[in-house]
């Protein structure tokens, strides 16, 4: 085993685990889903089956993935932040088979207590807002925030606002990485 599991934890049988992943206090790890290398996964987090989650995930207290969701690379979940899979769930009607794929690309993160609505895709590098309800696609390096989550702004890899001069040129004030905003879209020009 070259990952590490609280004593507290559960870990059904038929998972991936990746190398360096550490799962925490009363977390539960469901059969059939697959964690890349060196993810943290914080307290009470329940991982449904069929989830995948890239590597260095980070999965704060608090939170349910659930069936249908997929986490690229390096995905920040905040603390108690809400997932669905169904968009018209009733206790009393069996909907599995209407469950909705949820995409998380590399590197997007989402705020405390924020709530993803099922069916949606989160761009590379997106910022969601605490307590932001996303509703929609949500636009690489786009900054949501609000209920329904509405684009504010954009952001760079490292979470930093961006702001363009009049050829759309923007730069990260910490890693002085550039970027270019055309056709309502913002692309990483140079990388660190």
């Amino acid at each position: 085993m070259n990952y590490y599991a609280h004593e507290t934890a559960v870990i059904d049988g038929g998972v991936q685990i990746g190398d360096g992943t550490k799962i925490w206090h009363f977390s539960h790890i469901m059969s059939g889903c697959q964690i890349g290398e060196r993810c943290n996964i914080g307290q009470n987090v329940v991982i449904s089956p069929a989830v995948r989650l890239g590597k260095n995930v980070k999965i704060q207290n608090n939170v349910s993935v659930y069936t249908g969701v997929i986490c690229e690379d390096d995905v920040f979940l905040g603390p108690s932040m809400v997932f669905t899979n169904v968009i018209n769930p009733r206790s009393f009607v069996e909907r599995k088979s209407e469950y909705k794929p949820t995409f998380l690309r590399r590197g997007a993160s989402v705020g405390a207590n924020a709530t993803i609505i099922c069916g949606n895709e989160i761009g590379q590098y997106a910022l969601i807002g605490a307590g932001a309800v996303v509703t929609k696609d949500v636009k690489p390096f786009a900054l949501v925030v609000g209920n329904p989550a509405k684009q504010i702004g954009w952001v760079s890899r490292y979470g930093h606002r961006l702001h363009f001069d009049e050829n759309g040129t923007g730069i990260c004030p910490e890693t002085k990485e550039r970027y270019k905003y055309e056709n309502e879209s913002v692309r990483l020009i140079t990388e660190q």
